[in-house]
């Protein structure tokens, strides 16, 4: 069944097909740079906001209005999925997120459990009263990490540089790192179906720490997992589009594409044009402006964003999107006149 954001700016520009004008949404849109989600936070833990259906759709379309994006991500958090295949998951302030339970022998993968798509009931009931609060033209779109991404959080329990426990664990036990993320995969399909059936309109896979692979790990150890994920999601629902999204990720573009997904996303560390060079025109691509750009000067803003215009030559199946999530400290007013800039500018 069709929804009427089917036809907004944004799904028709995933989709590749012509658009009045650039559309933008931001990663991590709904965060820590409005003093309202502080004041927010203040009152409630981070786990608690997730589960509220409420919270999650009053914090959802709050940040969509405020700052004009033509699409509204859902409030939630890429390591929740983990809670119900077996880790304990805290955010510890100052630390960022704790798992307990790190998967590190093939003994604590055989623990590991599948996570049926009901154990995470709260994360749909959040998209269906944010979808119920947005209004109906614009799109919602619903994420997930991706297998390697979520793997080596579990792995390494926290924030990780090296990625030592991901990669022994890769390079030791082969065998036993590749049902691992089988598991994750079987437990993440589920669930972006479940969250389209929810509400949502797009999703987006994030391989938020994929940028530690060289392409022959990568072809190895995540490429296989990722296409099937993703095969799977869009057996499911083919009509929906599907954001594939890395950080650190230029060496893996072509990989990426080949991996799956109508969108592919680019970091900032790329220039544009050279990702719609190896890509190719045909290929929908979203990126990919530098978040600490959004901490100068609202003319700078403005220069940096349309040298990314610039990049894109007018091509269509263009998203305009940050080359990763926005910062704390990012300026409110700067992402508000970043947002009706490349707006105007192309319209």
């Amino acid at each position: 069944m069709t929804h009427p954001s089917d036809q907004s700016v944004f799904v028709r520009a995933c989709r590749g097909l012509p658009v009045p004008y650039v559309p933008v949404w931001l990663m991590r849109q709904a965060g820590r740079y409005m003093q309202e989600y502080r004041d927010l936070r203040a009152r409630v833990s981070f786990i608690e906001l997730c589960k509220d259906p409420a919270l999650v759709a009053e914090t959802t379309v709050f940040a969509q209005e405020r700052i004009g994006a033509d699409a509204a991500i859902v409030f939630s958090d890429l390591l929740l999925i983990l809670m119900p295949m077996g880790l304990g998951l805290d955010y510890i302030k100052g630390k960022g997120p704790q798992l307990t339970g790190a998967i590190r022998t093939a003994e604590d993968v055989d623990r590991v459990r599948v996570a049926e798509p009901e154990s995470l009931s709260y994360v749909y009931e959040g998209v269906a009263a944010t979808r119920a609060g947005l209004k109906p033209d614009v799109p919602l779109i619903g994420f997930c990490g991706a297998p390697f991404t979520l793997a080596s959080y579990a792995c390494e329990g926290a924030g990780a540089k090296q990625y030592i426990h991901t990669k022994s664990l890769m390079y030791r036990d082969p065998g036993a790192w590749h049902a691992f993320m089988g598991k994750l995969v079987d437990s993440l399909t589920g669930y972006l179906v479940a969250q389209i059936d929810a509400g949502c309109q797009v999703v987006q896979v994030f391989d938020s720490w994929v940028g530690a692979l060289g392409p022959e790990d990568y072809a190895e150890f995540a490429q296989p997992h990722s296409a099937r994920l993703i095969a799977g999601v869009k057996a499911a629902r083919p009509d929906v589009p599907l954001i594939h999204f890395g950080t650190g990720s230029g060496q893996l573009l072509e990989q990426m594409r080949d991996a799956g997904g109508d969108v592919v996303g680019v970091d900032f560390q790329t220039r544009l044009d050279d990702a719609r060079a190896r890509l190719g025109d045909d290929q929908p691509v979203q990126g990919n402006l530098d978040p600490l750009v959004l901490y100068a000067p609202p003319a700078y803003v403005e220069a940096r964003a349309q040298r990314v215009l610039d990049q894109n030559a007018g091509r269509p199946g263009f998203v305009f999107n940050l080359g990763h999530g926005i910062l704390p400290q990012t300026p409110v007013d700067h992402v508000v006149r970043l947002i009706d800039y490349v707006h105007r500018a192309t319209s």
